[in-house]
Order: structure tokens, then sequence, then C-alpha cells
């Protein structure tokens, strides 16, 4: 008989999936964060004592409504309809209470360096036999194989951007690489993540077969580099920082206004329509050079002429005028900027909801946008081992002594 979900009510394309995540920080978690904004059952599993005390404290805080401790915005965002619970993997009695939730389980996703579950007794081929159907999904900084003096290596967000080759091309060639912000690296991870976990769930679902997934924190920021591996392995070609700028064409960069700063970007024939727009020939042979060729004497030209004509006019106009021009072009936005934007409140992309630990809060809402099965929030953050009760007591069949006895030895 199949357990009642402890989501209070379905909804989703997700329902009736659930997950186990048992990493921290962003790269995995969030993975979950987003199946449980779509209808998924997604238990985080945390520390005894502390949880998750990086992402919870990183960065600003809001203070507690109960009492507790302050709470990261991090956390407040990224920790919404997730069932919280506390469990130490690494006892005996922690491993074998983890191992009673998997029968029950879709997908177990775990952050950690390789060999780390497999040394409490919970490699692959021990818990799959509790569920041949499931998915597990690994995910580490260099990946469960390779050259073994990477394996063991950890990583976070800037290491993976510097590892996979995305941070020597961010940035401008007179200054040092840049890290993509706030936590990009991460933030690819999560999805390459969570895609691929739906992908062998679907799989397991036809199939009856589960699968393990192997996904290394660099090769997922990696592999969205585009042709940069082709240009090298095909013609020994090292790209290079070029800041905002295209590579080989114009214009695609961002450009200051009179008060502000703007991006754009004007390909094919999208480049007549900007010629036009600022008053220059489309047929005149010299701005169809200067297209190409930057470093000409019309390429130079022709960028000159365009940042003087947007230096000379306010944001909102150029804004305007290029976008009826149907010339891609967006001001530079700040958080108070987007916080006011009209499109922004028209396609709801900020919401309220009511959050366990801080009270009434406002941040960003459900993305993407389905029409017949939309996904919600129905929770808030929670605090560390909230939910140890439900989950242990329902999916696990403990009694509230039970759990008492597990709390005092720390196991919970």
């Amino acid at each position: 008989m199949a357990i009642k979900s402890l989501v209070p009510e379905a909804f989703g394309p997700l329902q009736g999936v659930r997950i186990i995540s048992t990493g921290t920080l962003i790269a995995q978690p969030f993975a979950g964060q987003l199946a449980a904004e779509m209808g998924a059952e997604v238990i985080q599993i945390e520390r005894p004592g502390g949880g998750d005390a990086g992402w919870r404290t990183l960065g600003i805080s809001l203070p507690s409504c109960t009492g507790g401790a302050p709470v990261a915005t991090n956390w407040i965002q990224e920790r919404r309809n997730v069932l919280c619970v506390t469990l130490d993997l690494s006892k005996p009695r922690g491993r074998d209470l983890f191992l009673k939730l998997i029968p029950s389980c879709d997908i177990w996703m775990e952050s950690s360096k390789p060999g780390t579950y497999p040394r409490w007794g919970l490699d692959d081929e021990t818990v799959r036999k509790l569920n041949p159907k499931l998915v597990i999904t690994h995910v580490s900084g260099y990946g469960q194989y390779g050259d073994p003096g990477y394996i063991r290596r950890t990583s976070y967000d800037i290491v993976g951007q510097a590892f996979s080759g995305t941070m020597y091309q961010t940035g401008y060639p007179e200054n040092p690489p840049t890290r993509a912000a706030p936590w990009t690296g991460d933030y690819m991870t999560a999805m390459f993540t969570m895609w691929s976990s739906l992908a062998a769930l679907t799989y397991a679902r036809a199939n009856g077969v589960g699968q393990s997934i192997d996904i290394a924190q660099f090769e997922a920021i990696h592999r969205t580099l585009g042709g940069t591996m082709v240009e090298y392995f095909q013609k020994e070609v090292v790209r290079e920082r070029s800041g905002n700028k295209g590579q080989g064409f114009q214009p695609l960069d961002s450009f200051e206004t009179a008060n502000g700063w703007i991006a754009l970007g004007a390909l094919t024939e999208v480049y007549n329509r900007l010629l036009i727009a600022i008053g220059l020939d489309p047929a005149d042979p010299k701005w169809q050079s200067a297209r190409t060729n930057l470093e000409s004497i019309e390429g130079i030209e022709f960028d000159a002429i365009l940042r003087g004509w947007i230096s000379e006019r306010s944001t909102a106009d150029v804004v305007r005028i290029l976008n009826e021009a149907q010339v891609p072009c967006a001001p530079i936005m700040t958080s108070k900027d987007i916080a006011e934007d009209p499109h922004y409140k028209a396609r709801e992309v900020h919401i309220e909801w009511e959050d366990e630990q801080v009270g009434r809060v406002k941040g960003i809402g459900i993305v993407p946008k389905f029409s017949k099965t939309p996904g919600k929030i129905w929770r808030g953050s929670v605090p560390v081992g909230h939910d140890n009760a439900r989950v242990y007591g329902e999916l696990c069949g403990l009694a509230a002594g039970d759990l008492e006895a597990l709390k005092r030895e720390k196991i919970i």
C-alpha cells in the first residue's frame, strides 16, 4: 500500500514523487527545492544540532519571529516546501533509519566527496537492494571516478567555475578572472542534477530499473561553454576575457547612458534596424564592414558613434527607442529596479508567503509557469529538525519515545 504523501495537498507536475536530499549548501539541495515547488515531496536531511549551518546562516539574515536564531535570506528563499529532518548517517542507527526511508522513495540525491557514503555502509548496491527502482544522484566537485589525485578534492562554486574554464573567460582582459555571481556554478550544477534525476526516474518508471547518476560540478559548468573546446581542439584557439563584448561581431556589450547602463545586442538583420534607429545608412558598405571588422577604422568609428548616441540619452529613452525599433535592449537592473518594474509585477515574479521562522516575507515566486499543473508554495522554511516527528513517525513507524531516545543519542 502506498504511503500517504506528507505534502498536504497534491499539486504540480511532480506530485507523487518522493525525494531524499542529503547534501548541503546549493549545488544539490537547490535541485530538491525546485522539485518541491513543483509538487514533489522532498525530505532534506541535515546534521543533528546545527543543520546545514552554512546555508542557514550565510549572508544577510532576518530576525526570527519565534525566538530562534536569525535566518539567512538564502535559506528563506530556497528551502520552501521542504521537509527538514536531522539524522547522523555516519552512525549505525542513523544508517538503519535512513534505509527505512528508501523503499518509499523515488530519488536519493546527495553531495559529498566520493567514498563518504560507502564508508558508512550506504553504497549504491546496498541501498538499491531495498528499492531496485531507486534513482541515486551523486553530486561532487570532480566526479565519482577519474584521476585519483582529483577525486577526493573538495570544491565550492568559485572553485568549480575556475576548474571548468568559465572563470578564465569571465571579466575584462586587463583585470583578474571573475566569478559569475552570486553562485552561478552551483546553480548550474543543480539544474543538471534535477533534469538528469527526472530523466532517470522516467526510465525507472517505464522499465522498473533504477540507476546511478554521476554529476561532477566542474563538468556541469564546463558543458555550458559553447564552442570553446571545439575551437581549441580544432584550431588551438584559447578564448580570452573580453568583458561584455561579443567576440567577432558588434554590437553586443554594455553601454553607459546619461543616467545609467544598458545592455544591447544586434545580430544579423537586427543590425540594420539599429543603424536606422541611430541615424546611419544600412546601405553604406562601411557600416556593414564595421559589424565584423571590430578593429578596423570603420569598426572603431561605429562603436564610438553608437556609444555617443547612447550616452546623450537617458536609460529610459534608449530602451524605448531601440525596443520600438525591435533591437534587443534592456536596462542593467538593480534589485530596486526589479522590484519596481511593471513587467515583473505583471508576471507576478515576486510573491509573498508565510515563513515558519521569520513570518511574512516576499521574494522570488515559482519559475517556470505551468498552464495545467502550476507549482505553488505551501510552506516556508522551517527550523532544524522541524519535521522529525512527521517523517520518522509516518514513514518509519517510530513512536514519540523512539524519537526521544534517538535525540538523546544525537542520532537525530
